[in-house]
């Protein structure tokens, strides 16, 4: 009688395991159109049906002929323009699939912070006697406080 060996060395399982998270990561990235994240194309963010609403209201705010998505919301260096896109989509990812998103959809302070500085570096002459002065307030000067309609117009 012949015996078959079955091969389950650490390594082979381990093995396994890898191309199954790889193949099933693969599958996902490919179904949700991951390449087009890595894009700077703003019809990309409507993929998500919670964002429908911002994209409606971008389209009929006054920066629309001026500025994408990315050129508000993520910083503007190669490395961490993608180190914020992956760390996104992964919590965006996390959120949808969990069903534990806040609705309205809300921006996370680390967000509005790089909006933030988005709005300087593309309005700094425009604000910086603003940003000099002093505002005798703890709080700081925030664009969006007053301008919160110019990234996403009414939706209505």
């Amino acid at each position: 009688m012949k015996r078959t060996t079955i091969f389950t060395s650490p390594a082979t399982v381990l093995c396994c395991l890898l191309g199954a998270l790889l193949g099933a990561g693969g599958y996902t990235f490919r179904e949700g159109e991951g390449l087009a994240y890595l894009g700077s194309e703003s019809k990309t963010c409507v993929n998500c049906h919670i964002m429908r609403d911002q994209y409606d209201g971008w389209q009929k705010a006054s920066h629309h002929a001026a500025a994408t998505c990315n050129d508000c919301h993520v910083p503007h260096g190669l490395i961490p323009k993608y180190l914020v896109k992956g760390e996104n989509g992964f919590e965006h990812s996390k959120a949808f699939t969990l069903q534990n998103f806040h609705e309205p959809i809300q921006i996370k302070p680390k967000s509005a912070r790089i909006v933030q500085k988005n709005c300087i570096r593309c309005h700094g002459a425009l604000v910086s006697e603003m940003l000099a002065q002093n505002r005798g307030s703890d709080e700081p000067f925030k664009c969006a406080r007053c301008h919160d309609r110019v990234g996403h117009g009414p939706t209505r």
